[in-house]
């Protein structure tokens, strides 16, 4: 990282990242064009979960090529100053490398929507019916290297 003063290298504030953030965008390679889609997730184990149509474009090139880089913002927020050159950019973001398990097995699908769900604020309880999980797969996310950066003052 070039700006070594903003990386975050502490694990339980790249942890408290992957906690409480609410969007994970996934890169993925269609050839030799890049693509890029915004998902909820879920986070446990060093792996993040996501659900996902059984087919379509993603599942298309996941399959293709596995390997993903993935981004996640938590709280940016623009700083105004009476100076145009002033204006900055409070913010804490992590940016890894991993590759995409497609998940076809339906208590292995439950179990990853659990941690989504959780993720969210629900952690007990979860109700599924058989159609909706037997219509989806879990893309987990097996995180292979993570990297934080943060900008502005963080208590």
């Amino acid at each position: 990282m070039r700006r070594k003063e903003k990386e975050i290298s502490d694990k339980k504030i790249i942890e408290e990242i992957l906690a409480k953030s609410e969007v994970c965008r996934i890169a993925m390679i269609d050839d030799d064009r890049p693509y890029v889609v915004p998902l909820n997730y879920g986070y446990s184990d060093n792996s993040i979960y996501m659900h996902s149509a059984e087919s379509g474009k993603k599942i298309a090139i996941l399959k293709q090529n596995n390997r993903v880089c993935f981004e996640i913002e938590y709280s940016a927020e623009i700083v105004k100053h009476e100076l145009s050159c002033g204006w900055s950019t409070r913010y804490r973001s992590l940016i890894g490398i991993g590759t995409i398990e497609i998940i076809t097995d339906f208590e292995q699908k439950k179990a990853g929507l659990d941690i989504i769900m959780a993720h969210y604020g629900k952690k007990d309880n979860n109700e599924y019916k058989n159609n909706l999980v037997n219509s989806i797969v879990i893309l987990k996310l097996n995180i292979e290297e993570i990297t934080g950066k943060q900008s502005g003052i963080w208590d």
